[in-house]
């Protein structure tokens, strides 16, 4: 089997990993104003240091920061945007699991200005990650344009600033653009663009809230990879792109199901990425038929071990599952990792940092006897 020497690699991880307990107490200590910033940021390089060296332990060829310097995956990145402000009110998203309900509380999003990139957002923070990753590949994540809308509807631009959508979409797609053109100015050669809602959609639950608020539910998906491939037109040959797409990670709840059906041929053939890290830890993902739609030169990095939970799977079941899946990709287009992040939010899932460095060996010695 071809050994993969550019991500996504046979043995792969989202991005986000558990916050070490100096950093959430140097956090709660800047919240309180009792340090301040310089003293916050020197606690995240030394939390980001002990990031890299636990993935490089672990056998992984690709390293990320950990999302040690934000609070959620999508938001801090979203509010850098110029033109784009939190709302007054409160956003709530729903999650479940087998223990019960929650839900995320955010503020709303409000596009108050035409919306445009006024600097290069976590361009320091992936600096000090490239300058600590050595020989492996730093990784930078970041939320797809996608997540904006999704995240906003119709009723977050103000009809003083966009009265047609279409203008927004450009001037978000041009945002984006630029930003990617100023990473890979900084040497960014791996870049994961995270959309949950290109998994959501699947959902007829989640098809139905988009109705109710405006939008065309039954078309979204093929409006949200057209400005994805509006964002990534220009962005420089050396580098990597891919997406993340799950049915939501807070705290080990999640909150959409449902099968890649629904947006699987659109996706594999049309978005222009690299691969796809797909979640695939559970029933609520579906089988492996959508697969089918993949192309060649296209990668699926199957995300078949879950950070929901500490209990670690068994490499039998694991293989087994990756033969299940090669009945439709070819086993060469496919690659291993958890279903997703670690930490999504900072707060992060229920299993502690040896389940996690153990679930992340686990998928190294997979891959490892899997692929060679």
């Amino acid at each position: 089997m071809e050994l993969r020497t550019t991500p996504p690699f046979r043995a792969d991880h989202v991005g986000s990993l558990l916050r070490p307990p100096e950093l959430l107490s140097a956090r709660a200590e800047f919240a309180a104003g009792r340090i301040g910033a310089g003293a916050l940021k020197a606690a995240e390089d030394r939390a980001i240091a002990w990031a890299v060296a636990l993935q490089r332990d672990a056998g992984l060829k690709s390293v990320t920061d950990g999302e040690f310097r934000r609070t959620s995956w999508h938001m801090d990145f979203i509010y850098e945007l110029g033109g784009i402000e939190p709302g007054s009110e409160s956003l709530q998203v729903s999650f479940k699991n087998a223990a019960g309900e929650t839900s995320f509380t955010s503020a709303a999003l409000h596009v108050t200005g035409p919306v445009r990139l006024e600097h290069t957002i976590f361009g320091e923070a992936y600096s000090f990650l490239a300058a600590q990753a050595g020989d492996s590949v730093a990784k930078l994540t970041i939320p797809s344009p996608s997540m904006v809308h999704y995240r906003g509807g119709p009723a977050m631009l103000d009809p003083a600033v966009y009265c047609d959508p279409e203008p927004f979409w450009a001037d978000l797609s041009a945002a984006y653009a630029e930003e990617v053109r100023r990473l890979g100015a900084l040497g960014c050669r791996y870049l994961q663009l995270d959309d949950t809602s290109l998994a959501y959609l699947n959902d007829p639950a989640q098809r139905a809230m988009l109705s109710a608020r405006g939008d065309d539910a039954e078309h979204q998906h093929l409006r949200y990879i057209r400005q994805i491939n509006a964002a990534l037109a220009g962005r420089p040959d050396t580098m990597v792109v891919t997406t993340h797409s799950c049915r939501g990670n807070f705290q080990s709840y999640w909150a959409a199901e449902g099968s890649y059906d629904f947006v699987a041929e659109a996706l594999f053939n049309e978005l222009d990425v690299d691969g796809f890290f797909l979640e695939y830890d559970d029933e609520r993902s579906g089988g492996f038929e959508p697969l089918r739609f993949l192309p060649k030169g296209k990668v699926v990095v199957l995300g078949l071990v879950t950070t929901k939970r500490g209990e670690l799977e068994s490499k039998d079941a694991l293989k087994a599952r990756i033969e299940e899946a090669a009945r439709f990709a070819p086993i060469e287009q496919l690659c291993l990792s958890p279903q997703c992040g670690f930490s999504s939010t900072v707060e992060g899932n229920k299993l502690t940092v040896d389940d996690e460095i153990a679930k992340l060996r686990l998928i190294v010695e997979v891959a490892e006897e899997v692929w060679g």
